[in-house]
């Protein structure tokens, strides 16, 4: 049975999905098979991995409505074990139409229970918001991968995401957990960012991953390209790191 982990954070703009991309790519390479659920109505999951998004015939937003079935909306990427579930800006209307069923929380969950034993992981980019698509991310998961910059609105930040955690643990997911904490756009020359993993180390300690994935040019660029950076620049420092924490995330779990 794959375990599904969601990666959230509220704030935008701080390597969320940059994370999502090269760490399911990189797990992929270590020989498990992974399905990348795009929850984000940008798509960028989605073009980052290559996919047209103007010619998808069901995305996450038909699952979500029950247009589709999931096996049906399922595209084999060009990268080694590596599937996907694509989205486009037609996502942002479930937002809308969520609202009045009964199951709003759980529509993704249900979803992916037909698919769950055929991945070794599933990995969902959530919206940089705490909405509905966000809440059925953290629903359908095992366990929350936070990526965050060493900033003190990041840092701040944080703190309300571990309060809404604990909060849909409470009403809709007991089993939800806190995989761990990914420290993104790192330079370790400014004080500030030391500062701030200084904290992260005082209170989270435990959660926090090894490696911390440095602010990289190639990083930037691999997107463009729609190739994740283990494709794009293997060797590269944040190639590098982000194949630290896929073999790290692989031990965790």
């Amino acid at each position: 049975m794959g375990k599904i982990l969601a990666f959230a954070n509220q704030k935008g703009g701080i390597g969320k999905t940059t994370s999502a991309i090269n760490i399911a790519a990189s797990v992929a390479v270590e020989g498990k098979k992974v399905l990348m659920v795009d929850c984000d109505p940008q798509g960028n999951t989605s073009s980052g991995l290559g996919i047209n998004k103007k010619n998808l015939k069901s995305t996450v937003y038909d699952l979500l409505v029950g247009r589709c079935e999931t096996k049906n909306a399922i595209i084999k990427t060009e990268y080694t074990n590596l599937w996907a579930l694509p989205a486009n800006i037609s996502l942002a209307g479930a937002e809308f139409e969520l609202v009045t069923l009964e199951d709003r929380a759980y529509r993704l969950k249900n979803a992916l229970e037909s698919v769950k034993d055929d991945f070794d992981y599933i990995f969902i980019d959530c919206p940089p918001s705490l909405g509905i698509l966000t809440i059925n991310a953290l629903a359908a998961s095992n366990g929350v991968v936070i990526p965050m910059q060493c900033e003190y609105f990041a840092l701040e930040g944080l703190s309300q995401l571990m309060i809404t955690i604990r909060r849909i643990k409470e009403l809709y997911n007991t089993d939800l957990e806190i995989t761990g904490i990914i420290i993104t756009m790192y330079n370790g020359r400014l004080n500030l960012s030391n500062q701030v993993l200084e904290e992260l180390k005082k209170y989270y300690a435990a959660k926090l991953f090894k490696t911390a994935v440095p602010r990289s040019v190639r990083i930037s660029e691999a997107p463009s390209y729609g190739m994740p950076i283990c494709y794009y620049d293997k060797n590269s420092k944040g190639g590098e790191a982000y194949e630290e924490i896929a073999k790290e995330l692989i031990t965790r779990i």
